[in-house]
């Protein structure tokens, strides 16, 4: 398997959990004293879709399928599952923290991605992704200090 192929399923399972985890917490704040706030999460929520989508079509150019679920250790190292925490109480600020620690995961990701022998235009795609990905989480970061 090609490094592009090996660090695709990492950021696209990442993508994944980044869209889902924001999603929700989008949810979780709609009714919160800040509005506002979950609408900042459901656009970062569609931008990770945006990069998955962008992700799984260059490896489809490539001959790759890196769609693929990740198994289930994968499942357990992933910085958003301690989001399902965080859902479960009212705490505006926990949910923040437990989004800003996701995304501390995919940038992560990202830094590990970039370390590879990736082609040049996947390359520019990881590494255009990975600035908005840290631009994102530093949003994110600045909320829970708002807060």
């Amino acid at each position: 398997m090609s490094d592009d192929a090996k660090a695709a399923k990492e950021l696209v399972e990442t993508l994944k959990d980044g869209e889902r985890g924001f999603a929700d917490a989008a949810e979780k704040l709609r009714d919160s004293d800040h509005p506002e706030w979950a609408e900042t999460l459901q656009r970062l929520s569609g931008q990770r879709a945006g990069f998955h989508r962008e992700i799984v079509a260059l490896g489809h150019e490539y001959g790759d399928d890196v769609d693929e679920s990740g198994s289930a250790a994968a499942a357990l190292h992933r910085g958003w599952i301690s989001l399902k925490d965080a859902l479960t109480g009212d705490d505006t600020s926990g949910v923040l923290k437990a989004a800003a620690t996701g995304e501390d995961h995919a940038v992560s990701e990202y830094e590990k991605a970039l370390e590879l022998d990736l082609s040049s235009g996947f390359r520019e795609v990881v590494t255009r992704q990975h600035a908005a990905v840290v631009a994102g989480r530093d949003e994110v970061k600045a909320l829970g200090a708002a807060g």
